[in-house]
């Protein structure tokens, strides 16, 4: 199996008509990198537009965020362009984004929906 490639990620442009944007939530984009089963890694692009936010949910295993564009923010804080957050198995949040953003995220496992 080849390596998946994705030059230049901080160069991205998310209005890129080659771009496959799928709808995830409200005013939340997502384009998967790969997708695997309940019981394995997810790694995926989203892209909330401004004013976007995700409601609270788990986390039944690690998660890695790199915001790559806009910044993003929970309860816990702000976090602009360049934050690595992982937020570990077992915790929660609920995440906005007032001026959009695009994030590369990773999931030991699937978030779970309070």
């Amino acid at each position: 199996m080849q390596p998946i490639v994705w030059p230049n990620l901080t160069g991205l442009n998310p209005d890129d008509p080659a771009l496959q944007w799928q709808p995830f939530r409200d005013g939340v984009d997502i384009l998967p990198i790969y997708n695997a089963t309940s019981s394995e890694c997810a790694c995926a692009l989203l892209r909330y537009h401004p004013n976007a936010s995700v409601p609270e949910h788990e986390h039944t295993g690690m998660e890695h965020l790199l915001i790559l564009r806009g910044s993003q923010q929970d309860e816990h804080g702000v976090y602009p362009a360049g934050t690595l957050l992982i937020n570990p198995t077992d915790t929660h949040h609920a995440v906005s984004s007032p001026e959009g953003c695009v994030v590369l995220a990773i999931w030991e496992k699937p978030v779970r929906f309070l």
